[in-house]
């Protein structure tokens, strides 16, 4: 049975928590974790980009001369992808590029980068982070107690809509998520994970089911 430290916000230890070794304690797995970490970026794709095919340009209404007799070449429309300004031939459309992946899949990967993380030791638990009013500069203190204020920190929250989420929003090297919706990617990115003692019991919780 593995364990983590619980600290306040001053970054003095409290007490400890246990937590599963299928939680902390998985073989690394690169091929799972590319898979989901390219599912995941599939996702944020906007895929907007759109050309315009030769029946949607504007022109063309006639022959742009006769057939003969002008030492030009034959040409039937001046939308041609020949021309310039014609339509382009095989332009990308807006498309969806997110696909699907095995829900066991995204759970396994979640596991492998949490458990990358615990072997660097870079899981930090904190008691309880209580804002009563949102106040940057009372987080950036916080993060200096803890020696992370120069890291990218991923703080991990029950609820992302609060005071405590609205006091770390403006400090650019802080991502916030919601313990449901952390996802792999995140977790690698991040140089550090910042749990409440809540939101880890409810993180590992929802690793628990066989659905998250």
């Amino acid at each position: 049975m593995a364990s983590l430290n619980i600290i306040d916000l001053e970054g003095k230890e409290k007490e400890k928590i246990n937590i599963s070794d299928e939680v902390v304690k998985q073989g690394s797995n690169e091929e799972i974790l590319y898979q989901e970490v390219r599912r995941f970026l599939a996702t944020r794709r906007a895929g907007t980009h759109s050309t315009k095919g030769r029946s949607e340009v504007s022109g063309g209404g006639r022959k742009p001369w006769r057939q003969k007799g002008t030492g030009n070449a034959r040409a039937g429309s001046n939308r041609s992808p020949l021309w310039r300004g014609g339509g382009i031939i095989f332009g990308p459309k807006p498309r969806d590029y997110s696909f699907k992946l095995n829900k066991k899949v995204i759970r396994k990967s979640k596991f492998i980068a949490i458990s990358e993380k615990f072997k660097n030791k870079k899981i930090i638990v904190v008691e309880d982070m209580t804002f009563e009013s949102p106040k940057t500069k009372k987080a950036q203190e916080i993060l200096e107690n803890l020696k992370v204020a120069e890291k990218k920190v991923l703080l991990v929250l029950e609820n992302i809509n609060n005071n405590t989420a609205k006091s770390f929003k403006n400090i650019e090297s802080v991502l916030i998520s919601s313990s449901n919706g952390l996802s792999a990617y995140n977790i690698l990115v991040a140089d550090y994970l910042m749990f409440t003692k809540n939101s880890l019991l409810e993180f590992i919780k929802g690793l628990g089911n066989e659905r998250s």
